[in-house]
C-alpha cells in the first residue's frame, strides 16, 4: 500500500526554515557578540598599556623638570659666583691701577706745577691743577708720554686765575692710563726727567 502524507508540507518546510533562520541568527549574533567581547578586551588592554607607558612617561618627565630646575639653580649659583669674581677682580684692578697712577703723577710732576684734582672714568684721567708757567704744563705732558704707564695726553683749557696773592695758570688736561708698551715694570717706577732734575735741584740745595 502507497503512503500518503496528508499533511502540509509546505506549512512545515516554511516552520523548518524559520528554525534554521533563528538558529543561524542566534549563531551570528553570538559570534557578533563574542567579537565585540574579544575587541572590547584587546582595546581595554590596549589602553590599560597606554596609561601605563603615559603614567612611566609622566613620571620621567616630573623628574627631567626637577633636574632641569637644579640646573637652573647650579647655573645662577655660578653665574653669581662669576660675577661676584668680576667684581673681586675689578676691584683689585682699580686699585692697582689708582696706586699705578697717583705713583705715575708724584713722578712725573715737575717743579712749579701743583696738582688741584685728579677724576678717572675707566682709561681716562683727567687732571686739573696750578702752574706758574704753561711751559710747566708742556713739560708734564711729555712727562706723561713718555711714562709706561700712561699715554695720548691732551690739553683741555688753561687760563691765567688768581689764587690768593699769586698770578696763577689753572691747567685741565686728560691722559690715559694704559699697561706698558714695550718698557719694564722696574723702567716704570724711575723717576722722570724733570722729577730727577727737581731732585737734584734739592740736593744741591
Amino acid at each position: 500500500m502507497i503512503p500518503i502524507n496528508l499533511l502540509p508540507h509546505r506549512a512545515e518546510r516554511r516552520k523548518a526554515q524559520q528554525r534554521q533562520f533563528f538558529v543561524l541568527a542566534a549563531a551570528a549574533l553570538g559570534v557578533g557578540a563574542l567579537s565585540v567581547v574579544l575587541v572590547h578586551g584587546v582595546l581595554a588592554q590596549r589602553i590599560e598599556s597606554q596609561d601605563k607607558r603615559n603614567a612611566f612617561l609622566t613620571a620621567q618627565i616630573a623628574d627631567l623638570d626637577k633636574q632641569i630646575d637644579e640646573i637652573k639653580k647650579l647655573k645662577e649659583q655660578t653665574q653669581a659666583m662669576l660675577d661676584r669674581k668680576k667684581v673681586v677682580e675689578a676691584l683689585q684692578t682699580n686699585r692697582t691701577e689708582a696706586v699705578r697712577l697717583l705713583d705715575q703723577l708724584v713722578r712725573q710732576l715737575p717743579d712749579g706745577l701743583y696738582l688741584k684734582s685728579v677724576k678717572q672714568n675707566n682709561e681716562v684721567v683727567n687732571v686739573t691743577g696750578y702752574t706758574t708757567s704753561n711751559a710747566r704744563v708742556s713739560t708734564l705732558m711729555r712727562n706723561f708720554d713718555a711714562s709706561p704707564w700712561l699715554e695720548e695726553p691732551k690739553l683741555v683749557e688753561i687760563k691765567a686765575v688768581r689764587v690768593g696773592n699769586a698770578n696763577l695758570n689753572e691747567f685741565n688736561l686728560n691722559v690715559k692710563l694704559t699697561r706698558p708698551r714695550t718698557e719694564t715694570v722696574e723702567h716704570a717706577i724711575q723717576p722722570a726727567p724733570a722729577d730727577r732734575k727737581s731732585r737734584a735741584k734739592n740736593t744741591q740745595g
